[in-house]
């Protein structure tokens, strides 16, 4: 028998997990809550990664994440909540159920939004430049939300329309929307915006490393690579949604927000900051010491 033959049957579906939810005693360990915190954890220690080598200071990026966090979880389920309101206004609906974060329903749109407004707070307090620190994040970010859709995949949420292809997501039927209720295998979506992000994230790295990008232009760049996927991800969903003009809301989010990333890239200034601080620092010395005898510059692009 070949090896594509004995591969076959592994290469099926991919399989849901059989629980989303772990007890440690009466505490539950939700993988959807697990997900978002590791996801959160890796955009921290990338950020600040690269936030050092643009000649930040250590421990700036937890300054500001204990401001943009709470704001971005705020954010993305005033979205989710808003965008999807029947779940929880409509007949049947329970109004309450809006509190249950650890349930799923993240809008990254509005957890970008609002999370903006909680780092642009922390980056004041903390001197530094918002437009730099944008630029810090936006991979680490893409990364994040990468981790943080594996969260999806133990809800058995957010997946595509019925498919045969090897790769197929297993759904059980409690998880099926309706009239899908004899299809097994769905497209993973949840998978496709992830590897995604990850693609997205190393390409925004090595634009960074080649041309030196500052003033916004590597955030504005994460919002086109970041919409281009998700629109077209959005076309193959199946579950319910609001519609307008016969697409998905998220769809027309993406092509609008798109636009404006587009713009923003077309138009913000060429080169990089020459400072990243808002003021000079007393440690700022120390830094660009510490960056300069590591045998970078504080300015460069940072290392993969």
């Amino acid at each position: 028998m070949s090896a594509l033959a004995l591969a076959g049957p592994v290469l099926a579906e991919i399989p849901s997990p059989a629980t989303g939810v772990w007890h440690l005693g009466p505490v539950p360990l939700r993988a959807y809550a697990l997900c978002i915190l590791a996801g959160i954890a890796v955009a921290i220690v990338v950020t600040d990664r690269r936030w050092r080598a643009r000649g930040g200071l250590p421990g700036q990026v937890a300054d500001v994440a204990l401001w943009a966090v709470p704001f971005g979880i705020v954010g993305g389920r005033l979205y989710h909540v808003l965008s999807s309101p029947d779940a929880y206004f409509g007949a049947g609906g329970d109004p309450v159920r809006a509190l249950f974060i650890w349930q799923g329903g993240l809008g990254i749109w509005g957890a970008v939004a609002l999370g903006a407004v909680g780092a642009w707070i922390g980056c004041r307090r903390s001197g530094m430049r918002f437009s730099a620190f944008a630029d810090a994040l936006a991979p680490g970010l893409l990364l994040a939300q990468a981790v943080g859709r594996l969260g999806n995949w133990f809800n058995q949420e957010l997946f595509g329309r019925p498919t045969d292809l090897p790769w197929g997501l297993a759904i059980d039927p409690a998880h099926r929307p309706a009239g899908f209720a004899d299809v097994g295998a769905f497209h993973p979506t949840f998978l496709y915006e992830a590897l995604w992000n990850v693609v997205a994230a190393a390409v925004l790295v090595w634009a960074d490393r080649r041309w030196r990008l500052g003033h916004g232009r590597v955030f504005w760049g994460y919002v086109v690579l970041y919409t281009l996927g998700r629109g077209w991800i959005e076309t193959l969903r199946v579950d319910p949604a609001e519609q307008v003009l016969g697409l998905r809301l998220n769809v027309w989010t993406s092509l609008g927000v798109g636009v404006v990333g587009l713009v923003g890239l077309l138009y913000a200034r060429r080169g990089r900051e020459a400072e990243v601080l808002l003021a000079p620092h007393p440690d700022a010395a120390t830094a660009a010491a510490a960056a300069g005898s590591a045998g970078a510059r504080p300015a460069d692009p940072p290392r993969p």
